[in-house]
């Protein structure tokens, strides 16, 4: 699902046409507005689950396994990005 062509729309709008949004939230966000601030988005439920699919998983440092130690120590930044150092 594409965010560049998201739906901007006031809650008022949403609610007078909840279904032509619902239609178009299958195929990009929707993002209602209310007092001209952005308050919610309308998803649908497939890309609903692939974002959930995609949080974050928490594993102990003690569960790494010895390779993945070494990837992490041995891991180096390109020089592409050299500069973000000074932003610590």
């Amino acid at each position: 699902m594409s965010t560049d062509d998201a739906v901007t729309v006031t809650a008022a709008e949403f609610h007078r046409n909840v279904g032509v949004y619902q239609d178009i939230a299958l195929t990009k966000p929707v993002t209602i507005t209310k007092n001209g601030r952005e308050r919610t988005v309308l998803l649908s439920a497939q890309e609903y689950a692939r974002l959930k699919r995609r949080d974050r998983r928490v594993i102990a440092a003690g569960e790494l396994s010895e390779r993945q130690v070494d990837a992490i120590r041995n891991a180096r930044v390109p020089d592409q990005y050299a500069d973000l150092d000074k932003e610590i």
